[in-house]
């Protein structure tokens, strides 16, 4: 036992890791421990995980309905920043960590528990997300992470302690992948997908239907914006959860958002990553369309070129970090005049706009028409060519 541990409140998920840690942490630290449970979109993966936990050895449970908090405060603040990672990562995994662990840093004082426990995996980002997080919001609490302290070497070590503890876990050495699951998307990773010319089984995906398999009518949709937010789908409102929920269960059925990647983990691995990010995706082309209508060009290219940095700190783990924050302000000015609404049509794994307006629209069609009219003195183009192609003419005929 660690001196001054007498409690400590786990991110549990009810599966080999955590059901295992639990354990383990009580064992190892004699102690008290409280098992805590995210929902932010996990579905029926959360029945009975409190017999679960209490029959592992936890001595209380918490489960806390976070969907509307994830979906607002994290889902869509990157989104008004079309943040997206290295060879279009959405951030589904990314953005869920930081809610996750925020609140169970508020179950952690509420209890007055002296540390924190995780089960990511010492070779992953995760870990980097909680402990940021705990860090920025609790730094007086210890932090456990049993992948980098104990001695199981792997999924069969963890089986067999499990068996001889007698945890309630149905795992075997079978492990085709891992799989995370959240209101933004499915990641699926490790096992087979870890020989990254390996295709992934058809019957892994858990959310969209195959495109071949998709429906044969294409569908269009609208969906509507307040300052870059997402409010009505077809001119209906919704919640943020119910939003995107919705906009899920439309994507999903004609196959949208699947993408197979290799990505740079924050750690220094390259890891092959498999999603299905169905409102998502669809949400990112709507919101990037009817910003080409409201946002003046040199504000949204100054914006565009900040999108990698932005991305990247959400996904090392540095959301509650003051240039995430920071920059998060900049993105958040530039949505002021991101409203209106988005047409787009759904065919086969496809997400096509096909229509935007905005009150706020700088598209002026007497101007983008190539017919004659008075707004635009075709003669003033020639001397703004002349201008910039003066440096030129200098740089080829004496420079070189």
């Amino acid at each position: 036992m660690e001196k001054g541990i007498d409690k400590i409140v786990l991110a549990y998920s009810g599966g080999l890791d955590t059901s295992v840690i639990l354990k383990w942490l009580k064992e190892t630290y004699n102690c008290k421990v409280i098992a805590y449970v995210a929902d932010v979109g996990q579905g029926e993966e959360l029945s009975g995980l409190e017999e679960k936990a209490k029959a592992s050895g936890a001595d209380k449970f918490y489960s806390v309905d976070l969907k509307e908090e994830f979906v607002k405060n994290y889902v869509f603040p990157a989104f008004r920043a079309n943040a997206v990672y290295e060879a279009g990562y959405l951030l589904g995994t990314s953005l869920a960590r930081p809610v996750i662990a925020r609140k169970q840093i508020e179950v952690a004082l509420e209890e007055n528990a002296d540390a924190v426990a995780h089960g990511a995996t010492a070779k992953g980002n995760d870990q980097v997300r909680f402990e940021l997080t705990y860090m920025a919001l609790a730094p007086h609490l210890k932090i456990i992470a049993p992948w980098r302290q104990w001695e199981f070497k792997g999924r069969s070590d963890l089986i067999a302690y499990a068996q001889e503890k007698k945890i309630p876990v149905e795992a075997t050495l079978e492990r085709p992948y891992s799989m995370d699951r959240n209101l933004l998307h499915i990641s699926y990773e490790g096992g087979i997908l870890e020989d990254p010319w390996e295709t992934p089984p058809a019957d892994m995906f858990k959310w969209t239907i195959s495109p071949e398999k998709a429906e044969d009518e294409p569908e269009e949709i609208i969906i509507g914006f307040e300052k870059g937010n997402p409010v009505t789908i077809n001119g209906e409102s919704f919640s943020p959860a119910d939003f995107l929920d919705y906009l899920n269960k439309i994507g999903s059925r004609h196959g949208i958002g699947r993408i197979d990647i290799v990505e740079n983990r924050f750690v220094g691995i390259k890891s092959r990553g498999v999603y299905e990010t169905p409102g998502g995706t669809i949400l990112n082309i709507a919101h990037r369309a009817l910003e080409t209508i409201t946002m003046d060009r040199e504000v949204m290219h100054l914006r565009d070129s900040l999108i990698p940095r932005y991305a990247e700190l959400v996904y090392y783990g540095f959301w509650f970090a003051p240039e995430r924050e920071a920059l998060q302000t900049f993105m958040d000015k530039t949505q002021e005049n991101v409203s209106g609404e988005v047409k787009l049509k759904l065919y086969k794994g496809q997400c096509m706009v096909v229509g935007r307006r905005s009150p706020y629209s700088l598209y002026f069609p007497e101007l983008a028409t190539f017919e004659a009219g008075e707004s635009y003195n075709a003669k003033d183009a020639e001397g703004f060519i002349k201008l910039h192609g003066l440096r030129l003419k200098i740089w080829h005929q004496k420079g070189k």
